[in-house]
């Protein structure tokens, strides 16, 4: 079930500045790519209108941004 895990949720290590926000910020960029594909992907092959798509990927951006808000990530007084 693992290696069905990894498979359909790869995940990349991460090479940056090496602090607990970034990090976490990496895993939600991953995150947010792998949904983004999915939609388009889905989209695509007629499974989702495109205006469904652009909502979706919409309210992940959203979601994304808050995060990096949240975590304060390219913050100037951090």
């Amino acid at each position: 079930m693992e290696d069905r895990s990894e498979f359909l949720y790869p995940r990349s290590r991460y090479h940056g500045d090496f602090t607990p926000e970034h990090v976490v910020f990496n895993a939600n960029l991953q995150e947010f790519a792998q949904k983004i594909t999915y939609i388009c992907n889905l989209e695509t092959n007629g499974k989702l209108s495109p205006d469904t798509a652009y909502r979706e990927i919409k309210a992940l951006w959203k979601q994304l941004k808050q995060s990096k808000k949240e975590l304060k990530i390219g913050d100037r007084s951090s």
